[in-house]
Formats: C-alpha cells, structure tokens, sequence
C-alpha cells in the first residue's frame, strides 16, 4: 500500500512565505488528524501572524522562541508583549535551550576561551560536538528542516507536545516561515525516538 501526497517547493528561501506556510501546515494538519502544530517564532512575527491563520481552527499551538542569551547574555529575542499576547490567545509559548545549536556543548566548541587563560588542560574549542554535527546534517536539506527537528524535542522536554503521535512543525531560513513539516516528537535526550514523516514544504 502507498499513500502520494503533495510537497510544496519553494524557489527561495525567506519570509515571503509565511502565510501560505501556515496554511500548508494548517491544512495538513486537519487533512490527518494532528491537534498540535509547533512553530518557531524569534521576535514573534511569525507567532502573531500564525494566530490569524490559525483563528478558529480548534488547534493547540505551541511557539517555540530562541533560548535566552542566544544572541546577547541575558537577552530575550522575543518581547514580553508579543508573549502575553500570544498567551492571552491560548497559545503554549516554550523558551528552553536551543537543543542542537545553544547547548553546553556548543558553547565548548564554539566559544574560544580568553587569551590569557592557560594553555594546559585546556579543551580543543574546535572539536564538533555530536549536536552540531547533527545541526548541519539537517541543514543538508534546508535550514527550516533543522529548526523543525530542533523545536520539536525543544517542545517535547518542557512537556509542550505529546511523544507518542505526530504533530505539525512550521520554520523558516532565519526570517518567517518557509518550511512545514509532520514530526512525531521525542525529548532531546531520546533523539533516536523521533520521527520525520513528511516534509510538507521547504525551499529547493
């Protein structure tokens, strides 16, 4: 038995497509049955605009934001209005720690430790840890699929999505929404659990 369904290709990245995004992830979602769509959101532009199209749909949503501290120490890329607005709508917003790009790890890695500092016992700041590994792996198909995965076990460790059935996860190439897909999530420390079913749309 085989089962066709339509995957929506765009020609470029970028937050152009949002809206028809979201009415991908939308439809998807009622045409199988999923109660819950995950979507990243940053400044929560894409958040707010999801609430329009989502109005009425009887669908949980879940935002997932950056990590505080992930451009600046102790900044939060989305502002307190655009959270309570989102809140008062009966939206889930979850603000955790980028899974695949904000870890412990990654700051090992990335994060060159002062000049200064002594050179002994000290770890190598280029070795990849298996996170990034994985991030970039994903972004073989497009930086919209990484994220996707990424919100999807951010949102399955604070208890946001449910484990044991798909849901529909909504991205974009650092700007918007461009990237729709069905994930069945799982928590970051049981990667191997989860499962990509159908990429929904992304950029060629």
């Amino acid at each position: 038995m085989s089962v066709k369904r339509t995957t929506v290709y765009f020609e470029k990245p970028g937050k152009e497509h949002t809206e028809e995004t979201l009415k991908i992830a939308l439809e998807a979602a009622k045409e199988r049955g999923i109660d819950t769509v995950i979507i990243s959101s940053t400044t929560g532009w894409t958040a707010l605009k999801a609430l329009d199209v989502f109005k009425g749909s009887g669908l949980k949503l879940v935002f997932v934001t950056h990590q505080t501290g992930y451009r600046a120490p102790g900044v939060q890329l989305m502002p307190e209005e655009a959270r309570r607005r989102l809140e008062e709508a009966g939206a889930v917003v979850v603000t955790c720690t980028d899974v695949l790009t904000g870890s412990v790890d990654v700051g090992i890695s990335r994060q060159r430790p002062p000049r200064e500092a002594p050179l002994e016992a000290r770890l190598p700041w280029i070795v990849p840890p298996v996170s990034t590994i994985i991030a970039h792996t994903l972004r073989l198909f497009s930086q919209g699929v990484k994220v996707c995965v990424e919100i999807a076990m951010m949102a399955a460790d604070v208890g946001a999505v449910p484990v044991d059935r798909p849901v529909v996860a909504v991205a974009g190439s650092h700007a918007g929404s461009d990237t729709a897909m069905v994930i069945t999530p799982a928590s970051s420390n049981r990667i191997r659990d989860l499962k990509v079913h159908e990429i929904l749309a992304k950029p060629l």
